[in-house]
């Protein structure tokens, strides 16, 4: 029942609500909330504040929360472990990758899942600080996402490649002759106009410092949270957009777009991120290991067009 208790009490921290908290429990909200007060007298702490809805929690409750999800991963790492001895691993491995990355997750589950077919995945497109603090909290499992100086000081990190930025236009003829095709320079592009990932998005931003440097101002005419709504829009709707070239292995450069490489190049380290820990669990082991098997540099710069 204790551990029961503790998964009560995470899924009330991730959803906010009894009701909704009780139904993903499989259990009603009375016993929920019966299950939460046992563990409170059995503490002897108050950890949720009550009042006609659900209002959070209190300061011990945070700490017993923490400790909840460190437990409950505990957990999760052992039946891992056990399923790891029998040769045949199990579970589901939680990765949340930015949304730049998204595609290139596909190569990473192929690799993994040549070697373990049974293993299964939950993916999710969020933000680098996101990803940084589910993965504290236990709520993830492992992070594709920006290598800057925030995640190499407290994680477990495997460089995968460096994102290197790709200009992709309208073609004129539709047959592969565009209007920049091969490189070009970003304060050459000032004319254009765009359509880009949202300002909110890390992306969006150091694409902004570049157009800064370039002393271009760009005409954003769209912006999207979707990178095949940009696509779409640079091949239907005479816009151009910026993106990394990672993404030419999945959009792939035709079909009435061209890409071109942006000069002075601006580069970003892409790749994992696990928990520091003193060993890694089964299923973490098995996506490090598959993926530091590619070779993914050489396999995106091969896209880049020609100068």
């Amino acid at each position: 029942m204790f551990i029961r208790q503790l998964d009560y009490l995470v899924t009330l921290a991730r959803e906010q609500h009894f009701a909704r908290a009780a139904e993903l429990c499989h259990v009603s909200q009375p016993a929920l909330s019966s299950a939460i007060r046992n563990l409170e007298e059995e503490l002897g702490l108050v950890i949720v504040r009550r009042g006609r809805r659900f209002l959070g929690f209190t300061e011990e409750g945070e700490r017993v929360l923490g400790w909840a999800r460190q437990t409950l991963a505990a957990l999760d790492r052992m039946r891992q472990d056990a399923s790891a001895a029998q040769v045949r691993l199990t579970g589901t491995l939680r990765i949340g990758a930015i949304p730049t990355t998204m595609p290139v997750v596909s190569l990473l589950l192929a690799a993994c899942r040549e070697a373990h077919p049974a293993i299964r995945y939950s993916l999710r497109s969020l933000s680098s600080d996101v990803i940084l603090r589910e993965l504290d909290d236990y709520e993830l499992d492992i992070g594709f996402t920006y290598l800057d100086e925030r995640v190499q000081a407290g994680f477990e990190v495997l460089p995968l490649y460096r994102e290197r930025y790709v200009l992709l236009s309208p073609s004129i003829s539709g047959e592969g002759e565009g209007a920049c095709a091969g490189v070009t320079r970003w304060d050459a592009v000032g004319a254009l106009s765009f359509c880009l990932l949202g300002n909110a998005m890390q992306n969006r931003q150091v694409i902004n410092a570049a157009f800064r440097r370039g002393g271009v101002q760009p005409d954003v005419v769209l912006e999207a949270d979707s990178l095949l709504a940009l696509y779409s829009h640079v091949q239907r709707a005479s816009l151009h957009s910026v993106l990394p070239h990672s993404l030419l292995s999945a959009l792939e450069a035709k079909n009435g777009v061209t890409a071109a490489l942006l000069l002075p190049e601006l580069t970003r380290e892409i790749g994992l991120i696990a928990r520091n820990q003193p060993s890694m669990s089964a299923l973490v082991s098995a996506m490090w290991r598959a993926a530091s098997q590619l070779d993914l540099q050489r396999e995106f710069d091969a896209l880049l067009p020609a100068a």
